[in-house]
Order: structure tokens, then sequence, then C-alpha cells
């Protein structure tokens, strides 16, 4: 399945104006659930952040997260980084349009290379780590990059299926919803002895999408993204759809949220310097 080419579309939409792009923003954040797990760990992190604070956004896609990091304090300075050129200027022109280019910046960048000593309090990474595979180098690179005492919080697919793969036996070849990742996902003892490995003194990881949250992102995200692969048609279909069904996903979203999982498709974690 190709995500970034329904992701370009929807961005091509939303784009056309300041208020599209925040309405898009605020779509996503109550759409992906994920959203909800990094929200509530950024919730827990700021009470010791109340004034300056210097936070990267590691993948910044769209720059949702940025403007949400953004918004919660004005005395925060965010930088956002990607290796997509495109979407880097398209969120510095955003963020110019809003008035926030003076505490916020993006920049391309490899994060396998990328890496600014002692000058983060906090760093983001939402569904980054499994496009990558040089993984261990990326880690020790946010860590030279922290603060002492930083914290770094990344959502990732985990190896319990977070990547939907499936093994096609006549092709011999195994498949994913996603079809951009490099691994199926993370087990939390690897991605924990990795990070030590990286130079991380403390880690905590935790399931996401147990039941609940694996039922609401089929009907949220895998169901709507696999008609709209099929025909663009379905973008006049979607909204409708999600008129009916959403409500269900939202108490989903609360259950996954608000509970500890014995499994789940996706990882929280978190990792200090």
């Amino acid at each position: 399945m190709q995500y970034d080419p329904i992701k370009r579309s929807l961005g091509n939409v939303f784009n056309k104006t300041p208020f599209l792009r925040k309405l898009f923003y605020r779509l996503l954040d109550i759409l992906l659930l994920r959203t909800w797990h990094v929200k509530k760990e950024l919730r827990l992190w700021k009470k010791n952040y109340p004034d300056k604070a210097m936070l990267l956004d590691a993948g910044s896609g769209f720059g949702q997260y940025t403007y949400y990091l953004s918004g919660v304090n004005p005395k925060w300075n965010v930088l956002g980084v990607d290796v997509k050129q495109e979407q880097i200027d398209d969120c510095n022109h955003f963020f110019e349009q809003i008035n926030r280019s003076d505490r916020v910046k993006f920049e391309y960048a490899d994060l396998t290379k990328f890496s600014k000593p002692e000058t983060f309090d906090f760093i983001l990474s939402v569904d980054v780590m499994e496009h990558i595979l040089e993984d261990v180098e990326v880690f020790k690179n946010f860590n030279a990059s922290l603060k002492k005492g930083g914290m770094l919080l990344i959502s990732t697919p985990s190896d319990q299926g977070g990547s939907d793969t499936h093994h096609d036996h006549e092709h011999d070849e195994v498949t994913g919803f996603i079809d951009e990742h490099v691994r199926d996902g993370y087990g939390i003892k690897e991605i924990e002895d990795k990070l030590i490995t990286a130079g991380f003194t403390k880690v905590d990881a935790r399931y996401s999408y147990g039941k609940p949250g694996s039922l609401s992102w089929k009907i949220s995200m895998k169901y709507p993204i696999q008609l709209l692969n099929v025909s663009k048609i379905f973008f006049i279909v979607i909204p409708f759809y999600y008129l009916i069904l959403y409500p269900f996903a939202l108490i989903l979203n609360y259950f996954d949220v608000k509970n500890n999982h014995k499994t789940g498709t996706g990882l929280i974690v978190k990792a200090w310097k």
C-alpha cells in the first residue's frame, strides 16, 4: 500500500490557506490515535519545563507536531527536520504566515548524520524509526543532541503486527499496509537494548494500539486509505464515512489511551540521557 501519495493529495487540499492547514492539523489530532498517546506523554513532560526549552521534531513531515509543540508554550523554540525538502519549504512558509517563524524553524536533515551536541531538552520522533535501517546511529545522534537529563519520545510500530504485514505465498514475499517501512516493528526489549547501547541511561517502553486501538486504526485509517488507493472518487465519500463511524473510533481511542496493554501494534518509548 502506497501511503505517501495519499498524504500528498491531502496536503495539497489543506495547504491552500492557513485556516485549512490548521483545520487539517486539528483533524489529524482527533483522528490519529498515536497523537493521543504522544500528547498524553507531552502533558507529563511539560510540567517540568514551564519556561524556556529547545525541542526537536525529528521527522517533522506535515509539521502537525511542531505546530502543537509551538502552541503549548510560547517560550519554547522548536526545530523540525525532515528529508523531504518540499515539506521543509512548505512548513517554513506556513509558520511564517502564522507568525511563529521567530521560534520555529524547519531544516533538511538526514537523521543518520544529524547531530547538534547538547542542544535539545526534548526530542520527538513519531512514525520515523520504522523507515530508517540504521536505527542505532540515529539513536546515538539523538543522545548526543540532548542536554543532560533531556528526554526522547518515540512512537513507532511494534513487532506485534504494527506494520500490518502479510505473507504473499504465491509470490513468496512479505507485503505491508505501508510499503515504505524497512522493518515490521520493534520488540520492547529490542528497542530498549538499542537505546541503552546508544548511551541512554533509562528507557521506558509500553504498548499502544491494544485491542481497542487496533480496531480504531482499522476503522479510522486502514479502510479509508484502502478506498482512496482504489480511486480518488472516494474523497467525496470519506466525510460521510467518518460522520457515521468516527464516534465509535473516538470511544476506542479513549480506552486505548486510558488502559495498559499486555501487547499492542504500537510502542510508546521514553528514553532519558
